[in-house]
């Protein structure tokens, strides 16, 4: 095993060339997977992480600490993505139906490797709406029956229930969590003593968009599954943030948008379905008898955007060079970085746990007697800080996301104008 010197002496050439050049790019991530040190160590390597940097094209005048949102894609897959479009243009009709198409194949088989399941049970979608839709349209329901879900779920995914509710008859009942909470148990309690004879079918998220809490997704799982309730898992925000597999998770349903996260082309997303939920889930948009148990089923959108699926496989390669868990090593050290200055003031409250087992990248905050959409409007139009304004009832506060492109001097600039604020005031 090289050690660190030689890590950085195996870089050779200035790292901003990798950022022209995507063949040097590949040597320099292939490098950088071979870093020595334990992800801990690695997470406070400034000389690595400005490696990584370089890999990303992202605007330095603008500090993005939302990546939350959407993630700029690397270099190596954004010219991944225009390789491909490019040979689909030069003959759309042949080259995007015969050969592109066909190759998603291989990149089904790369990510059945990274989540742990067979790839018969992966299918592509443009985002992880799409795919939890797919679930919560496609499962039977009947008058009367009920579907679960905490008020801190994303409001899209409530929002398709309640759209069932009024169409169907069905009943959408919701129900309130701790913010923070650090007992797991307590959220099992809350899940059971929620199910009724009634139930039919439930949603939770692996990580709550609002706060960044992760959710024991697994023992909900247990719970719903001796029940016999189908479990439906919102991963938008957990999937390639922190390291998990599918059988960490034993659920039926699994969605995720890979234009987080993963760093994949934007428009691109996951849906894992249990080989036997398959055939009895009906797709979105309708598919042929022959294929009612195959996982391409969920696929069928009429043309589909064969450059950005392709291009998923230069993400999960990406992913992999950098490593799981030294990636969600470097994602806690940057918002404990910021978190732990700002909450030294009596004025600034967390909404997230900092425990590693309850989050990751993601935190949220409030400061005393003031509006969290006037503070991200200030650190917006005065300071180009981008970030989110949550208006959750019981989370009004401003959501902080930066990620491995982020630099160190960003999260301080960010940290300096908010100490100001919690100081002074907004002007």
């Amino acid at each position: 095993m090289m050690n660190r010197r030689d890590f950085f002496t195996a870089i050779g050439a200035p790292a901003a060339a990798a950022a022209l050049d995507p063949d040097r790019a590949h040597a320099l991530l292939s490098t950088i997977a071979a870093w020595p040190g334990a992800p801990d160590a690695a997470a406070q390597d400034e000389e690595l992480w400005f490696q990584v940097q370089q890999a990303f094209t992202v605007d330095r005048s603008i500090v993005n600490l939302n990546s939350g949102g959407v993630s700029p894609a690397p270099r190596a897959v954004q010219t991944a993505m225009n390789r491909h479009l490019d040979f689909q243009n030069a003959c759309p009709a042949y080259n995007m139906w015969t050969v592109l198409e066909p190759q998603l194949e291989t990149v089904r088989k790369a990510m059945a490797g990274q989540f742990g399941c067979d790839p018969e049970e992966i299918a592509f979608t443009r985002n992880s709406s799409e795919a939890l839709q797919i679930c919560q349209l496609g499962i039977d329901l009947k008058p009367g029956d009920e579907m679960l879900a905490t008020d801190q779920d994303y409001g899209r995914m409530l929002n398709t229930f309640k759209q069932r509710e009024k169409r169907e008859g069905l009943v959408l009942k919701t129900f309130p969590i701790p913010v923070p909470c650090e007992d797991p148990g307590e959220i099992v309690r809350l899940y059971e003593k929620n199910l009724t004879a009634k139930t039919r079918v439930l949603i939770m998220s692996h990580m709550i968009n609002l706060t960044g809490q992760i959710l024991p997704v697994r023992e909900v799982a247990r719970l719903a599954r001796a029940k016999g309730i189908p479990l439906i898992v919102d991963g938008a925000h957990s999937f390639a943030h922190f390291p998990f597999k599918r059988d960490d998770l034993e659920c039926d349903f699994f969605a995720a948008s890979l234009h987080k996260w993963l760093f994949a082309p934007i428009g691109t997303g996951l849906l894992y379905v249990r080989s036997n939920r398959i055939e009895s889930t009906w797709p979105l948009m309708a598919a042929a008898e022959e294929q009612r148990g195959n996982i391409r089923k969920f696929e069928e959108i009429g043309t589909h955007p064969a450059a950005n699926h392709n291009a998923i496989g230069e993400a999960l390669a990406f992913h992999q060079g950098l490593g799981a868990e030294r990636k969600s090593a470097r994602l806690r050290y940057l918002r404990d970085r910021w978190v732990r200055r700002l909450t030294a003031h009596k004025k600034v409250k967390l909404f997230t746990s900092l425990k590693p087992q309850f989050s990751c990248g993601i935190a949220t905050f409030a400061v005393e007697g003031l509006d969290p959409a006037k503070i991200r409007d200030y650190l917006w139009e005065k300071h180009r800080i981008l970030v989110i304004a949550i208006g959750h009832k019981d989370i009004p506060g401003v959501r902080v996301s930066p990620s491995v492109w982020s630099t160190i001097e960003e999260v301080d600039r960010f940290a300096d104008v908010v100490e100001q604020i919690v100081l002074k005031g907004l002007p």
